[in-house]
């Protein structure tokens, strides 16, 4: 089975040709020499006139390993709520095989998540990523993981599972959680906002980032998949964060009454 895309010529050029342009003008050249080993990161999802820049320039940064375990949130409510998708993934720019060694480890350590493709179908937030890790890892394989509105505590058990199985797998892994930030605010009150979940996420504290995002009514929609990905890599020794872009849809449509707020950063 094969995973088809969703959402080509929408959010991002369906063409292969105008995509590997968007990916040349959106992804900076940034010498091996020059980028970090990461554990993680946190990008933006939106259509590429909105948060391109933001992911390229994030991705650009770090040293991305041919697999990567890529948590999004489920804006669609499909199949199960911790949904692990197992068919190869066919894009614009070349088909994008599934990591069956780390999906299987995944599967045996979490029981909590299910083998489940329904739930990515029609979803934009994995898939928007992918052309961006295609950019800077031509041999790139995927284990996509779908979330829902879960618990902390269930973030807890999930994310020790998932690192288990990354430790088992032996090889390295990128996290990558997908998330867009404040949801149709004023600029002003976005930034004020997405400031508070930014500073968690700088200070490598998932709970805070947890109950900031519910507490402060923040309607940043991969909360949960940020969560794990600072549990997963706090588990396996993240020591720092750091903020790579801040940026808003006001940037490109030049309304900033409601505008949609995007961060990336680097875990490492």
């Amino acid at each position: 089975m094969t995973r088809l895309p969703a959402v080509a010529d929408r959010f991002y050029p369906g063409d292969p040709e105008h995509l590997h342009s968007a990916m040349k003008m959106l992804v900076p050249s940034v010498p091996k020499t020059e980028k970090q080993q990461a554990l993680g990161v946190v990008m933006p999802h939106a259509g590429y006139i909105y948060s391109g820049a933001t992911a390229g320039n994030t991705i650009s940064r770090v040293r991305v390993p041919e697999t990567a375990l890529v948590l999004g949130p489920n804006h669609h409510g499909r199949g199960a709520a911790l949904a692990l998708g197992t068919d190869d993934w066919q894009m614009p720019m070349g088909t994008v095989p599934i990591d069956r060694q780390l999906a299987t480890a995944i599967l045996q350590h979490s029981p909590g998540i299910t083998e489940d493709s329904e739930a990515h179908v029609p979803e934009h937030s994995l898939e928007v990523q992918v052309p961006f890790l295609q950019q800077v890892q031509p041999r790139l394989h995927l284990v996509p993981l779908m979330v829902a509105q879960v618990s902390f505590e269930i973030c807890q058990s999930v994310a020790r599972g998932l690192a288990a199985a990354i430790r088992e797998f032996g090889k390295p892994v990128l996290t990558v959680a997908s998330t867009d930030m404040t949801h149709y605010e004023s600029r002003p009150q976005a930034a004020k906002k997405d400031r508070l979940a930014i500073e968690r996420i700088l200070a490598l504290d998932p709970q805070g980032l947890y109950a900031t995002v519910r507490g402060s009514g923040i309607s940043m929609c991969g909360v949960i998949p940020t969560t794990l990905a600072l549990l997963i890599a706090l588990e396996l020794g993240a020591t720092r964060a750091e903020l790579v872009q801040y940026t808003d849809s006001g940037e490109a449509s030049g309304d900033i009454r409601q505008v949609v707020g995007y961060a990336g950063l680097i875990i490492s």
